[in-house]
């Protein structure tokens, strides 16, 4: 699995019906952004993520590089 980032978060206890995760979610995929919701058991929510691109992963593992 690769390393993903999360760009939101949303209870698991919204209104019967009420898709928020999935909202912002398909709002971000219109936008471009490769967005997916998946959920996070331990915390009781949604998570709204995107793959983390390599250049994030490169700098994130070498913070003196820039």
């Amino acid at each position: 699995m690769g390393t993903r980032t999360v760009l939101e978060r949303f209870p698991a206890g919204g209104p019967r019906g009420s898709r928020p995760a999935e909202e912002f979610a398909r709002a971000r995929r219109d936008e471009g952004t490769p967005a997916e919701v998946v959920m996070d058991l331990e915390a009781d929510a949604f998570l709204v993520v995107v793959p983390r691109q390599a250049g994030q992963l490169r700098q994130a593992a070498d913070p003196g590089r820039s």
